[in-house]
C-alpha cells in the first residue's frame, strides 16, 4: 500500500514590520519603540533582499494573501508600502483574489493617508483599537484615546475600504462584564466585517508580567466570554476560531491558511514561515534575525533558523492549528498537509469522539471540546511530551 505524500498547499506571505510609537505593557510580539527617524527604504531593500533569497520555496505558486504586521505598520508611508507590494508582485506574482492586510493602530494615521494606502494595494485593514474606554486605553498604555478610536474605524470606511477587522479584548483591569460589551457594541456601531476579540493574558518579558495588574478572576472571564459571544452571534457574526468573528463570507483568508496549515513565507526581523518541500517529503520552519538593526546589517543573509519538522511533531503541529477552527477540517487534510496517514492518530481520534470530545465525520471538536481545547490537544502530543491522564482508549 502506497503511503500519502505531500502535496503543496495554497501560499501566503506575511511580512514583519517591527517598529511602533511606543512598546505596550502587555506586548510579547517582536515590537520596538523608535527613535529619530524610521529607516523606511533601507528596509523595504532589505524585505525584499530577503523575499529574493525565500523564492526557491514559492514553487511556482502565487500568493493568495499577504500580512503585513509588527509593530505598526502603518507608521511606514503609503509610497514605501506601494513599492513593497509591486516588488513582491513581480517576484512571487498574486492569486486573482488575493487579500492583503495591513495592520494600523490608531494615532498613526488620518483619513487621507488610508486613502493612500488603499491606492497602494492594501484592501483589508487590521485596527488594533483594544478598547474604547478611555480608562482602559490608559491602563493597557496605548498612545491613543477612545476619541481616535472612534475616529479610526469611521475613516477606515470613509476611505473606501469594504473590508476591516478590529482587534478588540476584554478580561481588562478590573474590567466587568457590561464595560466588556459596551467595547463590543462600540466596535459593532462602525459595522465591521471582521472581529479578533481575544482575552488579556500576562505573557513572559513583559511590563504586565513583572508588575501583574488586577485581572477578572476566572469565573467572571468564562460569564463576560459568553456573553460576547452571544451578542456577537446575534449580530451576525460567526464566531469561526477561538478568536475570530466574522461577517458571513468575510473570514480572513491569511487565517484560514494558517489554520488549515498551508504554507507562508515570513520576511522581516524576526519574521517565521512554514514551508512544505513535496520533492524532499519534509516541511521546514524557518525565522529570521530578530533584532532590526542586525536584520539590517545582514541584508546578504538574513536567515536565523531553518528546521525540519519531524514525524512524531506533524500530527500536534497540524492539529493545533486544525482544531482552532470552530469547523474543524476534513479528515483528508491531514494527510493532504502532513504526507502521514489518518492511521497514525487513529488511536487518538477514537479516545476524544468516545469521550464526546471530537466529532465523528470530520476533525472538529463538539462544543464540549471546543471548551477543553488544551485537553483535546493534549492527545496529539508526541509520547514524550503527553499529559499523564490521557483519555483511556475505548474498547469495542
Amino acid at each position: 500500500m502506497n503511503q500519502p505524500r505531500l502535496s503543496l498547499p495554497p501560499l501566503s506571505l506575511y511580512v514583519h514590520i517591527p517598529w511602533c510609537l511606543k512598546k505596550c505593557p502587555y506586548c510579547d510580539f517582536n515590537s520596538h519603540a523608535f527613535e529619530g527617524e524610521l529607516p523606511e527604504q533601507a528596509y523595504i531593500d532589505c524585505l525584499l533582499a530577503d523575499l529574493q533569497r525565500d523564492l526557491p520555496w514559492v514553487q511556482n505558486r502565487k500568493l493568495i494573501s499577504i500580512f503585513i504586521g509588527g509593530g505598526t505598520p502603518s507608521l511606514f508611508s503609503p509610497a514605501s508600502i506601494e513599492r513593497l507590494l509591486s516588488a513582491i508582485e513581480q517576484r512571487v506574482g498574486f492569486s486573482p483574489a488575493i487579500e492583503i492586510t495591513m495592520e494600523a493602530n490608531p494615532g498613526t494615521f488620518e483619513k487621507e493617508k488610508f486613502r493612500d494606502f488603499r491606492h497602494a494595494g492594501i484592501n483589508r485593514l487590521s485596527i488594533g483599537i483594544q478598547s474604547f474606554n478611555k480608562k482602559y486605553l490608559s491602563a493597557l498604555g496605548r498612545v491613543h484615546d477612545d476619541t481616535e478610536a472612534l475616529t479610526a474605524a469611521a475613516n477606515v470606511r470613509a476611505a473606501g475600504f469594504d473590508n476591516f477587522n478590529l482587534d478588540l479584548m476584554f478580561g481588562l483591569p478590573q474590567q466587568g462584564i457590561d464595560e466588556a460589551l459596551a467595547d463590543l457594541r462600540a466596535a459593532l456601531a462602525v459595522e465591521p466585517e471582521h472581529l479578533s476579540w481575544y482575552q488579556l493574558t500576562v505573557e513572559p518579558n513583559t511590563v504586565f508580567f513583572s508588575k501583574p495588574p488586577s485581572l477578572p478572576d476566572d469565573d467572571l472571564l468564562g460569564d463576560m466570554q459568553e456573553a460576547g459571544v452571544e451578542l456577537l452571534s446575534r449580530q451576525g457574526f460567526s464566531r469561526y476560531e477561538v478568536s475570530a468573528f466574522s461577517k458571513p463570507n468575510k473570514q480572513s483568508i491569511h487565517n484560514l491558511n494558517y489554520w488549515r496549515f498551508g504554507d507562508y513565507l515570513g520576511i522581516g526581523a524576526g519574521a517565521h514561515g512554514k514551508i512544505t518541500l513535496p520533492a524532499e517529503q519534509r516541511i521546514i520552519r524557518t525565522r529570521k534575525i530578530r533584532q532590526p538593526g542586525s536584520y539590517l546589517e545582514h541584508t546578504d543573509d538574513t536567515l536565523a533558523g531553518c528546521e525540519t519538522i519531524t514525524t512524531t511533531e506533524l500530527p500536534i503541529e497540524f492539529m493545533m492549528n486544525a482544531l482552532r477552527l470552530s469547523a474543524g477540517t476534513e479528515e483528508s487534510l491531514f494527510q493532504q498537509r502532513t504526507g502521514l496517514p489518518i492511521t497514525d492518530i487513529a488511536e487518538s481520534l477514537q479516545r476524544l469522539r468516545h469521550a464526546g470530545l471530537l466529532e465523528k465525520d470530520n476533525l472538529a471538536t463538539t462544543d464540549k471540546g471546543y471548551n477543553f481545547l488544551n485537553h483535546v490537544l493534549g492527545e496529539f502530543m508526541p509520547d514524550e511530551q503527553a499529559p499523564e491522564n490521557r483519555i483511556p482508549l475505548a474498547r469495542g
